[in-house]
C-alpha cells in the first residue's frame, strides 16, 4: 500500500481525493499554482507544493513540475483527479519510469482509449455496439466526403484524442463539410496537440448514457449502474443522474453487462466509464471510454453507498477487486447539478471574482462537494466549476424536491453561477417527466437569455 499520495489537481476534486486519503490513513500533498494559493485544497493537505505560474500550461499540465514535486515531498503516488493530465499516457509513464503509481489505469490502456477510433476498434471486436463511423482518421476532406457519403449526413466529425467537446462539429450537408472539416482540426489541434479527426453517424437528439465501472486489471471488471448525463449544452455536462428514467430493466442489465466485458476484454484496471449514446429506439452505441474518474462520481456513489474514489486508490495499490457484481445494488435516485461561476442569461459567460458570501446547502438527501468559501477568489486561468450540489431520495421525485430545496438553500454571492438554470430544470415539467434528451437544455437556456432588442427602422 502507498504511504504518501500527491493531488496532481485542483478544486473540487482535490478537495475530494484528499478527504478520501485521510480516511485511508494516507498522507497527502497537494500542488497548486500561484493563482490557487489560497485554495482549499492547499489548506486541507498535509503538505503543499507550488509547481508554477498560474496558467495550466506551466503548472498543472506540466508534468516534469509534478514529478519534481512528488520527488521532493517522497509521494510515492499521485493521484490525477479528472481534466489536465487525467488522461494523459505520457504522465502515467513519466510516474512508472519515476517509480510512483500512478492512480488509474495504465499507459498502454490509457493510450488505446484516449484514441477514439482504436477506442471504437476495440469495442467493436469485444461484441460492444458501436454508432457507425470510420474504421480509423478521415485525413483529409476528400477522405471525409467519402466517408459522409457512406454513413449518410448528418455526420459528427471528432478529435481522434481528448474530449469535452472540443474539436467536434456536426455536419448537415457536403456544403459545410470542409469548413467544419478545417474548424474542428484546428481546434483539436489547438486543445490537444493533435488534429487527427474521425467520423461517425451523427444521432439526432439521442441520450447520453454512461456505464461506471471498476476492473482488477486480471479480467474481473464489475458495474455500478448507468448516470443519464443528456442534460448538456455543447458538449458539455450540466446535469446528471441515476438512475436513467430512460432505461428499461432489461436495458439496464443488458448496457451494464456489455460494458463491463468490454473493460474486461482490454484488461481494464482502476474506475472508468464508457459512455453511450442511446438513439429514439432504444438501442445504445459504444462513444468513448473515459479512463478516470468522472466528475459525476457523486451521483453513483449516492444510489449505491460506495466511496469510489477509496476504491480507486485501493487497486492502485495492487489490491483485488473487494466486490463482486453480485454485491452492488443501485437503491433509490439521486441527481447532480454543477455550479459553475457563467452568467447562464448571458450565454454561460464566465463569472471570476470573489465569493462575498457562501452557504452549502444541507439536510437529509443533500451532498455538496465544493472547494469554495467565503472570501475566495475565483482565477480566471480554470474551469468555472464551483461546486456540485446532489439530491437524492428513495424515488425520483423525491430527488427532485429535495435538489430544489438544496438550490434554495444554496447561497453564493459576489459572482453570477448556473444556480437559476438548474432551479428553472427542476422546475420544468419536461425535466419532472423523464422525457428528455441532449437538445433539452437549449430550451430552458432560451427562457434566461433575453430577447435582443429590436433594431429601429429608418
Amino acid at each position: 500500500m502507498m504511504r504518501k499520495i500527491l493531488v496532481a489537481n485542483r478544486g473540487e476534486i482535490a478537495v475530494r481525493i484528499l478527504r478520501a486519503a485521510r480516511e485511508l490513513d494516507l498522507a497527502t500533498v497537494a500542488v497548486y499554482s500561484d493563482a490557487d494559493r489560497e485554495s482549499l485544497h492547499v489548506k486541507l493537505a498535509d503538505e503543499a507544493v507550488c509547481i508554477g505560474p498560474p496558467t495550466s500550461q506551466a503548472s498543472y499540465l506540466s508534468i516534469a513540475s509534478i514529478i519534481s514535486a512528488a520527488m521532493i515531498s517522497g509521494a510515492d503516488a499521485i493521484h490525477p483527479g479528472y481534466g489536465f493530465l487525467a488522461e494523459n499516457y505520457r504522465f502515467a509513464e513519466a510516474c512508472e519510469e519515476s517509480g510512483i503509481v500512478f492512480i488509474g489505469p495504465s499507459a498502454a490502456v490509457i493510450r488505446r482509449m484516449g484514441d477514439k477510433a482504436e477506442a471504437k476498434a476495440a469495442m467493436r471486436a469485444a461484441g460492444v455496439p458501436v454508432t457507425p463511423g470510420s474504421e480509423g482518421v478521415v485525413a483529409t476532406v476528400d477522405a471525409a466526403r467519402a466517408n459522409a457519403r457512406e454513413i449518410g449526413y448528418p455526420v459528427l466529425l471528432k478529435a481522434r484524442e481528448g474530449g469535452g467537446g472540443k474539436g467536434m462539429r456536426v455536419v448537415h450537408n457536403p456544403d459545410a463539410l470542409e469548413g467544419a472539416f478545417k474548424m474542428a482540426s484546428a481546434e483539436a489541434l489547438a486543445a490537444f496537440g493533435n488534429g487527427d479527426l474521425y467520423m461517425e453517424k451523427f444521432i439526432l437528439n439521442p441520450r447520453h448514457i454512461e456505464i461506471q465501472l471498476a476492473g482488477d486489471g486480471a479480467g474481473t471488471v464489475v458495474h455500478f449502474g448507468e448516470r443519464d448525463c443528456s442534460v448538456q449544452r455543447r458538449h458539455q455536462k450540466l446535469i446528471e443522474e441515476a438512475p436513467s428514467p430512460a432505461l428499461s430493466a432489461e436495458q439496464r442489465r443488458q448496457l451494464g453487462e456489455r460494458a463491463a466485458q468490454g473493460a474486461a476484454d482490454i484488461g481494464y484496471r482502476s474506475l472508468g466509464t464508457m459512455e453511450f449514446l442511446l438513439d429514439a429506439d432504444g438501442q445504445a452505441f459504444f462513444m468513448e471510454m473515459n479512463t478516470r474518474l468522472q466528475v459525476e462520481h457523486g451521483v453513483t456513489e449516492e444510489v449505491t453507498g460506495e466511496d469510489l474514489v477509496k476504491l480507486q486508490i485501493e487497486l492502485a495499490a495492487e489490491a483485488s477487486l473487494p466486490l463482486r457484481q453480485a454485491d452492488i445494488a443501485v437503491s433509490g435516485h439521486a441527481i447532480e447539478c454543477r455550479i459553475n461561476a457563467e452568467d447562464p442569461t448571458c450565454g454561460f459567460r464566465p463569472s471570476p471574482g470573489t465569493i462575498s458570501f457562501f452557504h452549502a446547502p444541507g439536510g437529509p438527501g443533500v451532498r455538496m462537494d465544493s472547494h469554495v468559501y467565503t472570501g475566495y477568489a475565483i482565477p480566471p486561468y480554470y474551469d468555472s466549476l464551483l461546486g456540485k450540489v446532489v439530491g437524492s431520495g428513495r424515488d425520483r421525485p423525491e430527488a427532485i424536491r429535495r435538489l430544489v430545496r438544496a438550490l434554495e438553500e444554496l447561497v453564493i454571492e459576489g459572482v453570477a453561477t448556473t444556480a437559476g438554470f438548474h432551479r428553472r430544470v427542476m422546475a420544468d415539467p419536461v425535466f419532472q417527466s423523464g422525457r428528455y434528451d441532449t437538445s433539452y437544455a437549449e430550451s430552458i437556456v432560451r427562457t434566461l437569455t433575453p430577447a435582443p432588442e429590436p433594431v429601429a427602422s429608418d
